[in-house]
């Protein structure tokens, strides 16, 4: 009879406050805008309105299954790979940030940039959000039994990285690097559902993604400086302070470095490099612009790495349907 009861009150909670949004989500997206009242605090929940998350989710799979459609002679990836990958990266990224959110909901009431999600304001209750978070696990699962049984393996084996990542920003300035090794395993599925096995390119990938990670979710977490250090929390923003531009250079250096040696063992050259070029160019515009004391300026450098993503794509998609055609 009292859970009934909270759960009662969570509900009018979330009815009082659905249109409490945090101030990095997208206002005019189709979720604020369509979705009935008492869904959109679940839509906020797995940062439906917030989509640069799944898509940078997304991305490496992408790159994974281009390069890899290169060693199977060329041509169109297989775009069933490539749905499930997009399924499975919007459902997973938002069972991430459920679960992330049931984690730090007393640590994300501290901050000033996430207290209006749903959990720390009320929109949601724990039960609620732990309920919600099997339901997407159950929808995440589906999309694993639709893969190739050797990817499925590979897949599986991220749930350890997911599971460890929202406690790291307690232990160490380095919980960005944990995001990198969670956020960019969809390179390593990708490659196997193509390929059947993990080889040297598809670990390069993977390599080069987590050091891309570096960077933009370093970029991100200076928005929350002031923050962390009231809360206690680490991060490489803290850690790295005013020499972030140094290490966010060399940490693209790096990543494009990796990701363009995966390309070439792949036989991704000589079209690759025209995405290399771009991609770096790209990357020194952040480096160059950004201002790691402007939120604002930091918010926009981090949501244009989609591009940084889609540039290596268009790369890797290029060459594949360049050797197919040659």
């Amino acid at each position: 009879m009292i859970g009934n009861l909270q759960d009662a009150v969570h509900v009018m909670n979330a009815s009082t406050h659905s249109e409490q949004r945090v101030p990095d989500a997208l206002g005019h997206h189709w979720s604020e805008r369509f979705l009935p009242a008492s869904w959109r605090p679940y839509a906020r929940l797995m940062r439906l309105e917030r989509p640069v998350g799944w898509q940078l989710l997304l991305l490496p799979g992408l790159w994974a299954v281009a390069l890899a459609q290169v060693m199977q002679g060329g041509g169109w990836p297989d775009w069933r790979i490539m749905v499930l990958l997009l399924i499975g990266s919007i459902v997973m990224r938002g069972a991430g940030c459920v679960y992330n959110d049931i984690v730090d909901r007393d640590i994300d009431a501290k901050v000033e940039r996430t207290r209006a999600r749903p959990l720390p304001s009320g929109q949601v209750s724990v039960r609620q959000a732990w309920g919600f978070l099997v339901l997407l696990l159950l929808v995440g699962l589906i999309v694993l039994l639709l893969l190739p049984r050797p990817a499925q393996w590979v897949a599986v084996a991220s749930l350890g990285l997911v599971i460890i990542y929202p406690f790291m920003k307690r232990i160490t300035y380095w919980p960005q690097l944990f995001l990198g090794l969670a956020f960019n395993w969809a390179a390593l599925v990708g490659w196997v559902a193509v390929r059947g096995a993990l080889e040297a390119p598809a670990l390069l990938l993977y390599a080069g993604g987590v050091l891309w990670t570096l960077a933009y979710d370093t970029i991100y977490a200076h928005q929350d400086r002031a923050d962390d250090l009231m809360a206690g929390v680490k991060s490489t923003a803290l850690k790295l302070g005013r020499h972030t531009k140094i290490w966010l250079a060399a940490f693209f250096a790096l990543a494009l470095g990796l990701i363009g040696l995966a390309g070439w063992l792949a036989g991704a050259f000589p079209l690759f490099v025209f995405a290399l070029i771009f991609g770096a160019l790209h990357a020194g515009w952040q480096v160059l612009t950004l201002d790691i004391d402007d939120a604002r300026n930091c918010l926009v450098r981090f949501r244009a790495n989609r591009d940084f993503g889609l540039i290596i794509f268009a790369g890797a998609l290029a060459a594949s349907l360049m050797n197919h055609w040659i």
